[in-house]
């Protein structure tokens, strides 16, 4: 009987801590979706503003410039590292790390059997050097406008200014709806 009792209360422990986990998780995921869809759309309000001003060489400063302020201001927000990343970058400083360029070639088979770009995302806890972080991200999928500076046929003065500011581009010759990088989270536990 008394086997049959401490059974029963550590099955309970167990369960509960399973339960909590999950639900941390799930608060994990939403937070980090929240805080990409916020970069998303702020990067995206200063991409079109540029466009509007001055068309697609003048976003480009968008890109160099106000997208890193944009993923520093809400990483320090958060206590969290915000940013985007892709497997052809543009900016060395945006290289992916083993685990982003793992779950990046994961989006891509993905991408291939048949799931739309826009729906790809992945999370997992991860653990190194004795320390656990919760990593999440989402692709970004290349629309129309994205075409302009990262697709196959680009303007020459569009593309003399990307050359002066990346001499390591790699992000070209994409097509509509590939997947142009991604947005990735990583958050302290």
């Amino acid at each position: 009987m008394k086997h049959s009792i401490i059974a029963i209360a550590l099955a309970a422990t167990m369960a509960s801590t399973f339960a909590h986990a999950a639900d941390d998780t799930e608060k994990r995921i939403a937070e980090s979706r929240a805080t990409i869809k916020a970069f998303g759309m702020k990067l995206k309000g200063e991409l079109q503003a540029a466009m509007k001003a001055g068309g697609p060489a003048n976003a480009i400063k968008v890109c160099n410039e106000v997208a890193p302020a944009i993923a520093s201001d809400i990483s320090m927000e958060k206590g969290w590292r915000v940013a985007r990343t892709s497997l052809k970058t543009r900016n060395s400083s945006n290289k992916p790390d083993a685990w982003e360029t793992k779950v990046m070639e994961s989006f891509e088979r993905r991408k291939a059997a048949g799931e739309p770009a826009n729906k790809l995302e992945f999370s997992e806890i991860v653990e190194a050097d004795g320390n656990k972080s919760f990593r999440y991200m989402k692709a970004i999928p290349t629309g129309e406008v994205c075409l302009k500076c990262h697709g196959a046929k680009i303007d020459p003065k569009i593309e003399a200014k990307l050359d002066s500011l990346y001499p390591d581009d790699q992000a070209r010759g994409f097509k509509k709806g590939d997947i142009r990088g991604a947005f990735t989270v990583s958050q302290p536990m």
